[in-house]
């Protein structure tokens, strides 16, 4: 069964729809293994619509708001055409993310700093209409501080170096990663952002993260997806939340919290 924790799963399911458009037909059904998401404990769902439409097809995005009871986290690149889409679809919340068609997946952060002319009036749009806006960026200062800069309400912190190097075992870049992560996660949420982190994570780099005491939520897709393929979807989940709740259950709010519950019932 699922494990609660402090820190919210958001599940990608842009890979079930890679696997669907291999063959050119309508299955896997990316809004079933939402659905099946959903029942075992995710918290909420997210989908790139990209502009090639390379896996999530826009009918999959009017399904998935239409159909699943749970908050549709739309990742977009920052055209007018992804915007227009959003302001139509009104998911619970967009992630801007960069987007170049040569690439195989998302190759780093969004240069909020260099880009905050173009993206401002974006953010606006999206937020005065009542969407919660995320920025997916490198943990760097002048990112973070440009998102504050714009409105955005939440940031989400770019982990793939880290990944890499972790699963290189490279100790020493995988340390200085990580630490990076830690300082630029404290910035963000004393800069009144929420915080949250995806891309590359497995069961061991997301409890790794979920023991920052700042981040909020985690957003996960290839390695669960992958790892349905031999132990079903709900199960790969599953094991996921119990990662993510070993990581969160030594962050040090927690233990405050634990602690101060046990002295109140001495």
């Amino acid at each position: 069964m699922p494990v609660k924790s402090p820190v919210r799963l958001g599940l990608n399911i842009d890979h079930v729809a890679t696997l669907r458009n291999a063959r050119g037909g309508a299955r896997p059904d990316p809004i079933e293994a939402a659905r099946v998401a959903v029942k075992a404990g995710v918290d909420g769902i997210t989908a790139h619509l990209r502009e090639d439409r390379r896996h999530i097809r826009d009918e999959d995005i009017r399904r998935i708001k239409a159909e699943i009871a749970a908050p549709l986290n739309l990742e977009m690149a920052a055209t007018e055409e992804m915007t227009g889409i959003a302001l139509v679809t009104k998911p619970h919340a967009c992630c801007i993310v960069p987007e170049r068609r040569e690439e195989l997946t998302t190759e780093g952060g969004l240069d909020a700093a260099g880009g905050e002319d173009h993206l401002l009036p974006i953010v606006k749009r999206l937020v005065d209409d009542g969407i919660r806006v995320s920025l997916f960026i490198d943990p760097e200062p002048r990112q973070i501080e440009a998102a504050a800069r714009m409105g955005a309400p939440v940031v989400e912190l770019h982990t793939g170096q880290y990944c890499e190097a972790w699963l290189a075992r490279d100790e020493a870049t995988a340390r200085a990663e990580l630490d990076r992560l830690a300082k630029a996660a404290t910035l963000a949420a004393s800069a009144g952002l929420e915080v949250h982190a995806g891309h590359g994570l497995d069961f061991e780099t997301a409890k790794h993260l979920a023991a920052f005491p700042e981040i909020r939520e985690l957003n996960i897709g290839h390695v669960i997806i992958g790892e349905a393929i031999f132990i079903g979807l709900s199960e790969a989940i599953w094991r996921m939340r119990a990662a993510i709740a070993k990581g969160a259950s030594k962050r040090p709010d927690d233990n405050a919290s634990a602690q101060q519950q046990q002295q109140q019932q001495q």
